[in-house]
């Protein structure tokens, strides 16, 4: 086996690379952050394909491979896919200066990664509901002087003004305290699971007139205690639907119209693109 850090260095390389991401820091970070120190003693049991494995040893060559980790076998937690968040990464595009709040953070791996990409002058809140989950995650960025972390829960509990909000659970509809938490400009990028057979990644763009919407991949993750369960009369789309969405709504601030693609009890999601104050069309 390689060396750890020579085997980190080319696994971050890949992720940078299959993420395709213009951003040079995305190679930098996943290159400087040891997994390992995120995952507990080794050996690991990782998830590939349809199998389960265990490492050979607790060597952390292992696990610099785009593969889940487990975190939690019970409740099925694992440590999140490397190229799906590299991806998430080059898309939100954390900068310098900037206010994350990350919800879901398991053990801290992703929460590193966005601490190092909002330095200097940037700050990263942690919220993660399980108590053993965040206490694992205290202790791992304890180093980290612009992380804070909470263990609460994120749709029971109000989110501190943001510039990223970056969601690890899968919700039905994002909360109306979280697109209301964002920053002008601000981005959310949380997994969209209205129902058991759709499951698109999206973005989300606070603009001055509304909040401008992009689905751009597939993405499955466990469901946001909360936020995962379909009220009654909710307008749920199919993947063709949901696709289409262009702007998310606060149903305060304005009733759903004819161009909808799914209605829920605080939000609906729309086809009809918006126009930001200086940037046009979304």
């Amino acid at each position: 086996m390689a060396e750890p850090d020579e085997a980190r260095r080319f696994y971050a390389r890949l992720m940078a690379a299959q993420a395709r991401s213009a951003d040079p820091r995305i190679e930098e970070v996943f290159a400087s952050v040891p997994r390992e120190a995120f995952l507990g003693p080794g050996p690991w049991t990782v998830f590939a394909g349809e199998g389960r494995f265990e490492t050979p040893s607790a060597d952390p060559s292992y696990i610099y491979q785009n593969v889940l980790v487990v975190l939690d076998a019970d409740k099925g937690i694992n440590n999140g896919e490397p190229l799906l968040h590299a991806m998430w990464l080059g898309k939100v595009q954390p900068k310098p200066g900037e206010a994350v709040t990350h919800i879901g953070a398991g053990t801290g791996y992703y929460t590193a990664l966005l601490a190092r990409l909002v330095e200097p002058g940037g700050s990263v809140t942690a919220v993660e509901i399980e108590p053993d989950l965040a206490a694992r995650a205290k202790a791992n960025l304890a180093a980290y002087d612009n992380v804070e972390i909470v263990q609460a829960d994120a749709v029971a509990n109000p989110l501190p003004p943001s510039d990223i909000i970056y969601v690890n659970a899968g919700v039905v509809a994002p909360p109306a305290a979280w697109l209301k938490a964002l920053k002008p400009g601000g981005r959310m990028i949380f997994p969209w699971r209205p129902s058991e057979t759709v499951g698109l990644a999206v973005l989300i763009t606070c603009l001055g007139n509304g909040f401008a919407c992009r689905p751009f991949m597939g993405s499955w993750f466990i469901p946001c205690v909360g936020a995962s369960a379909v009220e009654p009369g909710a307008k749920i789309p199919n993947r063709e639907r949901a696709a289409r969405t262009r702007s998310v709504w606060l149903m305060a601030d304005k009733a759903p119209d004819r161009t909808a693609t799914a209605v829920f009890e605080q939000v609906w999601f729309s086809s009809r693109r918006i126009t930001g104050p200086k940037s046009g069309k979304i």
